[in-house]
């Protein structure tokens, strides 16, 4: 099936014992550089376990799966996609694995997070080597130098924006929402969070869309509403995180992540800036006053979540996701010929933005 040849292709690119040929080419080693004894045992200890640690937790892995449902769309084959979407799934794993090092995240996916485990060094490490797995399957996907240029663009552009998006996640929001609490205006606050997830979560799947429609050699407007659905997709994505950090998952009787772990770190996303509208504002500054600095106590951070549930925060972030998706759909429909893929293109768009968060 479709999840087992994901795997298989996972497999390919970061197997679970890989040899001295598979640890050459994960490395880039020239055919001249002999490994010196037991440097194959460090190489895949350093980059390769702790990026299969994370992997095989399992995860949604929805967006091999919209990929896979633009390939067909535009009448493509997806036998021949397998590498592409492998790569993108070991390059969203290393972006997790990064992710919860600089938020200081301690679980992901209901276990402890890679850096936990591993240290934060070779965490970072192996989570930014992963970013490069694209680079090994973009000559096999087309053969076409300036296919294959278009392909390199978009996903070094995909890497800047989301690079950027990381940096104003890390940089913060406090003193847009202090000027929200204090003047009651949402727009700047609402404008910078969602300005983070488009470049964060929205630039990388907007890149796999553009290589699904490079490989496919779709004419420019189909490719450029293709991938603004993949945009709208991954940022409705975020925003539905943001929402899911307060209301939890539990994955084999246990928790993914902790739940309110954004409100204990201090961070502004899409439920709190929705707040601002909808909270009185004295109600509104007393709520942010007891979450801005991070290290939040639990009791906190429950008075937190049951005020922004009862003012209809997490409503408002629910329905700005499913506007988001729709929008672009109706953007993208036009150019794609009725078929039961793009059916599911828009389906499994919809569906990944409502469904219960294990990233």
């Amino acid at each position: 099936d479709a999840a087992a040849g994901l795997r298989a292709h996972i497999d390919a690119l970061y197997p679970a014992r890989p040899g001295e040929a598979e640890l050459r080419e994960i490395s880039a080693l020239p055919d001249d550089c002999a490994l010196p004894p037991g440097t194959a045992a460090r190489l895949d200890d350093a980059l390769v376990r702790p990026v299969r640690r994370l992997i095989e937790r399992g995860g949604h892995r929805w967006r091999p799966r919209l990929a896979t449902a633009a390939v067909e769309a535009l009448g493509g084959d997806p036998a021949g996609f397998g590498p592409l979407l492998a790569a993108a799934e070991i390059l969203h794993t290393g972006s997790l694995i990064v992710d919860d090092v600089q938020d200081g995240a301690v679980r992901r996916r209901g276990a402890p997070a890679v850096h936990v485990e591993f240290g934060l060094a070779a965490a970072l490490n192996a989570g930014t080597a992963a970013y490069f797995s694209l680079d090994r399957v973009v000559p096999h996907l087309s053969r076409d130098p300036l296919t294959q240029v278009a392909m390199y663009r978009s996903f070094m552009a995909a890497l800047r924006a989301a690079h950027a998006g990381q940096g104003l996640d890390i940089a913060g929001h406090r003193e847009v929402m202090d000027a929200a609490a204090a003047t009651g205006d949402a727009r700047p606050v609402l404008e910078a969070v969602r300005l983070t997830h488009r470049l964060k979560s929205g630039a990388p799947v907007r890149c796999l869309m553009e290589l699904v429609a490079h490989t496919r050699g779709t004419d420019d407007a189909p490719r450029r509403a293709l991938a603004r659905y993949g945009e709208a997709v991954g940022t409705a994505y975020q925003i539905t995180d943001d929402v899911q950090d307060l209301t939890g998952v539990v994955r084999d009787g246990a928790p993914t992540k902790l739940i309110g772990e954004d409100l204990h770190n201090g961070k502004v996303t899409m439920p709190l800036a929705h707040a601002v509208a909808l909270l009185p504002r004295a109600e509104l500054t007393a709520l942010w006053q007891s979450v801005r600095t991070p290290g939040a106590d639990p009791g906190t951070v429950r008075e937190a979540i049951t005020a922004l549930v009862s003012c209809g925060a997490l409503r408002a972030a629910r329905e700005e996701a499913d506007h988001l998706v729709e929008r672009a759909w109706t953007a993208l429909s036009p150019h794609l010929p009725p078929s039961e893929a793009a059916t599911r293109l828009h389906t499994l768009g919809r569906a990944t933005v409502r469904r219960s968060r294990l990233a």
